[in-house]
């Protein structure tokens, strides 16, 4: 049997790619999506799935931020991370890879190390009509919310994925109405702090962290800890961030 080469299929392989997803969602909304831009910062376990999910159901414009480099303790969760990508750039992976979903996509790359004081221009840097927050360092990662919030810019944001397992308690909230999850906390008081007391839908989960599968360490850059995790739980959140994002478009 002959399988037909996808560069075959004409100036633009397989146009009808987007079919089922126009199929549910109808023509002027899959055009609305294609006028968008989103703005993905963090392409790890939650990010990237987040990212994907965004890319395939046709987003038009996507700006995605991440420094990272694939490490081999990335595979047991993250879309990037195969044997074959460890040492590259998980921003480069993604964008290589979301090129391939959709060639029309407008993608603007950045591997950079988000920073207090680049976050303004990386806002200001462009029209996003939302913002994916998949930052798992606290100080970035509440002044991106902040400086999000300030600027009036739709925004969600993720919430601790690690330590836990049970899909079931997976739930979209306001920041301020989250328990049972000590990032949620932490960025609670941060955001106070900083004189923030806007709305902030989130996705966290109600279960109780499993403390055997927390490893205090002082190796990763920003982290304090690090989580026992799981391949479904970051993808579940980030598909959560993506449906949260796709809808409100």
């Amino acid at each position: 049997m002959n399988i037909p080469n996808a560069a075959s299929a004409g100036d633009t392989p397989y146009p009808d790619w987007q079919q089922r997803t126009q199929l549910l969602l109808g023509e002027e909304k899959r055009q609305r999506l294609a006028r968008a831009h989103v703005l993905v910062v963090g392409l790890g376990g939650v990010g990237a799935y987040a990212a994907e999910m965004i890319c395939r159901a046709g987003v038009g414009r996507m700006t995605i931020v991440d420094a990272d480099t694939v490490q081999p303790t990335n595979i047991n969760r993250q879309l990037p991370a195969l044997h074959s990508t460890v040492g590259l750039p998980k921003a480069e992976v993604l964008a290589a890879r979301f090129r391939d979903i959709n060639p029309d996509v407008q993608l603007n790359v950045l591997p950079v190390f988000l920073k207090d004081e680049n976050i303004p221009a990386l806002l200001d840097a462009d029209r996003y009509d939302f913002v994916v927050d998949a930052i798992d360092t606290l100080a970035p990662k509440c002044y991106l919310i902040a400086e999000a919030l300030r600027r009036r810019i739709k925004i969600v944001s993720s919430m601790g994925a690690g330590a836990k397992s049970d899909i079931t308690q997976v739930r979209f909230a306001d920041i301020w109405d989250t328990y049972h999850c000590g990032l949620s906390k932490a960025v609670r008081k941060r955001l106070q702090k900083m004189g923030i007391r806007h709305k902030l839908p989130v996705v966290f989960s109600t279960e109780q962290a499993d403390p055997n599968a927390v490893l205090l360490t002082d190796d990763e850059q920003n982290k304090k800890s690090t989580c026992g995790t799981v391949s479904y739980m970051p993808a579940v959140f980030g598909c959560y961030l993506a449906e949260y994002v796709i809808r409100r478009l």
